[in-house]
């Protein structure tokens, strides 16, 4: 049994105010999104990890009129340790990490992996601040579902869905919540970290032979043959978002909208093609606005190469995004 997520596994909550002002209001027609590419940080030649499509995906939006990108802020430490355990705090943040930490992880440990990794959660909870007055907004990037409660996986060192809706229930303004993940691997971090939590619903659809491959269960898992392809996944999702709309009423949702189920992706196997894709996000968003939910978009993974063909699919995300606000 994992330890309790603080707050979101004992029941204490923040006082509840859903009506909190939000600062100066934003036009809702335009979507805001939150970019944090210019936190770099060194990966070996030819790492997997698909670095440079970030920046490509803003230059794709930038000329959008129906979006504006700013910048997104660094998570606090106080926003980190409200969701993982004291230990891996520290050990990320000093740079304390041991050799099967390490390969857990898939990334090499540097100073500017941890300050990326803050502002990937601080887009993240940003993005879901702006949701909540707007209806839809965005992070470019996120959607890090494998890190669990004492420990980063696959490539995510923080979990930035489960601090952005921890750091919103400590504000009062979030009690329940969907996560929505759409991401071609299972979210072991976000189904280990809401077990048992009835106010957070985990919902995954995701390919049923990939990592990871110890799966702790979500309220609904959906193991999706390799090849799939486009009319039997979005089958499967009308599926997962009659369940999810079931289990409501939501004070937010959090898409996880990775790259990775397209025919192209190096490590996903569901043969979606983009415009399945871009079905996909269409279909869902439009299901989750239709029924009221504010919706923070993450676009998650996406390991194509091209890396200009990855950050396609993730722009078409975008606006789909833009189109429902």
């Amino acid at each position: 049994m994992p330890d309790p997520l603080p707050g979101a596994k004992t029941g204490t909550r923040a006082t509840w105010h859903k009506d909190l002002p939000s600062g100066p209001r934003h036009d809702p027609a335009v979507l805001r999104v939150y970019a944090h590419d210019r936190f770099t940080f060194p990966v070996p030649d030819n790492h997997r990890f698909p670095l440079g499509k970030y920046a490509l995906v803003r230059a794709l939006i930038a000329a959008n009129p129906d979006v504006t990108i700013e910048e997104g802020p660094p998570a606090s430490w106080e926003d980190v340790a409200r969701v993982h355990h004291p230990e891996w705090v520290r050990r990320v943040r000093y740079g304390l990490l041991d050799r099967r930490e390490q390969a857990g992880l898939g990334l090499p440990w540097s100073p500017a992996l941890v300050t990326r990794a803050l502002h990937s959660c601080g887009s993240t909870t940003a993005a879901g601040r702006a949701a909540l007055t707007d209806g839809v907004a965005a992070a470019l990037g996120g959607g890090m579902h494998h890190a669990g409660y004492r420990l980063g996986r696959g490539y995510c060192t923080f979990n930035d869905v489960a601090i952005a809706i921890e750091a919103l229930r400590s504000e009062g303004r979030v009690e329940r919540a969907l996560i929505l993940d759409l991401d071609v691997h299972q979210g072991d971090g976000n189904a280990e970290l809401y077990a048992g939590d009835p106010d957070t619903i985990v919902v995954s659809l995701h390919g049923a032979r990939n990592y990871p491959f110890t799966r702790p269960p979500s309220d609904l898992d959906i193991d999706l043959p390799d090849g799939t392809g486009d009319a039997g996944y979005l089958e499967a999702l009308d599926e997962a978002l009659g369940f999810a709309l079931a289990h409501g009423p939501y004070d937010l949702a959090v898409l996880i909208a990775g790259a990775d189920p397209f025919a192209g992706d190096a490590l996903g196997r569901l043969a979606l093609t983009p415009e399945g894709l871009a079905e996909r996000d269409r279909r869902a968003i439009g299901a989750l606005r239709a029924a009221g939910i504010p919706v923070c978009v993450t676009l998650a993974g996406g390991y194509g190469r091209p890396l200009e063909a990855t950050a396609a699919i993730h722009a078409a995300t975008i606006a789909a995004a833009a189109a429902c606000t």
